[in-house]
Formats: C-alpha cells, structure tokens, sequence
C-alpha cells in the first residue's frame, strides 16, 4: 500500500474537516466493497496456482500417480489429492 499526503488530494475544506477528527494522525481509507480485488490478482499468483492446479489434475487424469505428481511439483501428498478432488 502506497501512501499519499493528503493535502495532494483531498480540497482544502475536507482535509480541514477531516483534520478537525484526526489531529494529524494517519487514516487508512479503504477500497469499496465490491471494487476490491481478491488475493493474488495483482500480482498473479492466483493465476498461476490455477493453472498448476489445472495441471496437476490433467496428468492426474493421464495416469500420474499422487506420489508422482507430488515430487514433481513439491507438494505434499494431501496437498495433491486436496487439488485433484476439488474439480473431479
């Protein structure tokens, strides 16, 4: 999170009313509710897990063994079986 001083952003009348609650303290305003982005998405990693993910479950299908598919991608055996149930 990037902070940004307010008086760069704000006019001057609701800084004022704003200083009036906050006595030059920090104020964490957050996003909207339904403009929020979910965890991973800015940086990728979302994406990248469901395509793992798709991936473990495709050779699963071809014939890898939980065993197999667990040293290949450094996962657990709970782990793999947790991504091949899920959409099976």
């Amino acid at each position: 999170m990037k902070y940004v001083n307010a008086d760069m952003i704000f006019p001057k009348e609701l800084l004022k009313e704003i200083q009036k609650y906050t006595h030059g303290s920090m104020v964490y305003i957050p996003t909207p509710e339904g403009q929020r982005k979910k965890w991973g998405e800015n940086s990728g990693s979302r994406k990248y897990l469901e395509q793992r993910n798709e991936t473990i479950r495709q050779q699963y299908m071809d014939g890898s063994s939980i065993d197999e598919l667990s040293d290949q991608f450094g996962l657990s055996n709970d782990s793999i079986k947790k991504i091949i149930y899920t959409k099976i």
